[in-house]
């Protein structure tokens, strides 16, 4: 099997483990991490976990997780076990684009966040979901994967689901909030290295909203004040940096994935790579970026030269699907693996699909038996195209 194929990190749920995540989808009078809440979770989560971890070995995965088989959504169950804070049902969901083309498809609305007292990343119910991942993986490389703090700062603050900011709340100002948001991830990256963490990914679905090609942006209006634009991406670089470098200073590997949403096997947006190369590639300090090009809403790979002269990060080229039932078109992945490979040395480039199978717990539209599938295409490919 390839060290040249990666996965993204989340895979299926078993149907007994979605029973319970489904309840607690309809339910907010609950408390994350929702084992006192639901008899029998708890095992039902270590058993799916333990079921997963072998999976994994078995199809010759090199850098395991749990397939994120412990969370409901891939990046809120993160927040939700941030001290401070406090789940809701919202009035609606994400929207993403149905089939059609059009918004219209609505996700869950268990989305709702409230803060109720100054962040904290202590304690944190991730970092008993990683030592369960240790001590069922042996000796197996690991990693660990989170939502970025910038993604977690421009949901709460500009995507209108939650009132966070302002008189009567806790933060007054956004820059109250980044402030502890900032604090709270170290915080959580103390106690990650503490029990033996090596590699952190963080996740991030919001870079298209600074790209001008993106359609369903809300910064593509004529109207926009583009200076502001530039100075709120420079907002969120910082805001990751200053924890990535923190990281860093701990012993980590900090990597990233980006994609433009999804869920169920849809997507939320469209949005090149080519018009924010220049920002998020070049200036994040990531030593290994998950990028996804599964389709042509991410433009060409060309956007990969701002990576040429920074030999410390590598890319690894989401262009397989794992929103499709079918086994993915190798002509055109070895074509554009060839074609980064001409721009980025070979031994800086990996292998993935575009995102997780399971990015939200209700999963891609596809069978387990379709899901390992796709992953063993994805390693004769890596094989095939590497040697190794």
């Amino acid at each position: 099997m390839s060290k040249r194929f990666e996965l993204v990190g989340s895979l299926l749920r078993p149907a007994d483990l979605l029973a319970y995540k489904h309840k607690i989808e309809h339910r907010d009078d609950i408390t994350y991490p929702f084992y006192d809440d639901f008899e029998g979770y708890e095992a039902c989560e270590a058993a799916a976990t333990k079921d997963v971890v072998e999976k994994q070995i078995a199809h010759g995965i090199h850098i395991l997780t749990d397939g994120e088989v412990s969370k409901s959504l891939w990046h809120l169950d993160f927040v939700w076990g941030l001290e401070g804070t406090e789940r809701f049902i919202a009035d609606h969901g994400y929207f993403f684009q149905d089939h059609d083309g059009n918004h219209g498809y609505e996700t869950r609305k268990d989305i709702g966040i409230r803060i109720v007292k100054p962040l904290s990343g202590k304690n944190h119910n991730f970092i008993k979901v990683y030592q369960r991942l240790q001590d069922l993986a042996g000796n197996q490389n690991l990693k660990l994967t989170v939502p970025s703090p910038s993604h977690i700062y421009g949901e709460l603050c500009l995507l209108g689901i939650d009132q966070v900011i302002g008189e009567g709340e806790v933060y007054k100002t956004p820059e109250d909030l980044k402030k502890d948001l900032a604090k709270s991830y170290k915080e959580f990256i103390d106690d990650y290295v503490a029990v033996g963490g090596k590699i952190i990914q963080f996740d991030d679905c919001l870079w298209q909203l600074f790209s001008s090609d993106n359609s369903s942006s809300p910064f593509s209006a004529d109207k926009v004040n583009h200076e502001e634009l530039a100075h709120l991406a420079q907002e969120f670089i910082d805001l990751n940096n200053d924890v990535i470098d923190y990281g860093h200073s701990k012993g980590l590997l900090v990597w990233t994935h980006n994609c433009r949403g999804n869920y169920d096997s849809h997507h939320m947006s469209d949005g090149s790579y080519e018009t924010i190369a220049n920002i998020f590639l070049e200036k994040q300090n990531y030593d290994r970026f998950f990028l996804e090009w599964d389709d042509d809403r991410a433009g060409s790979v060309s956007a990969l030269s701002v990576l040429k002269d920074q030999p410390q990060k590598e890319v690894v080229l989401g262009v397989l699907s794992s929103k499709t039932r079918t086994l993915d078109d190798e002509d055109r992945c070895l074509a554009l693996l060839n074609e980064a490979a001409a721009i980025i040395p070979k031994d800086r480039l990996y292998l993935s699909h575009q995102c997780g199978f399971a990015s939200c717990d209700c999963g891609n539209d596809l069978t387990e038996e379709e899901q390992w599938a796709k992953i063993d295409q994805g390693q004769r490919l890596a094989q095939s195209f590497w040697g190794e």
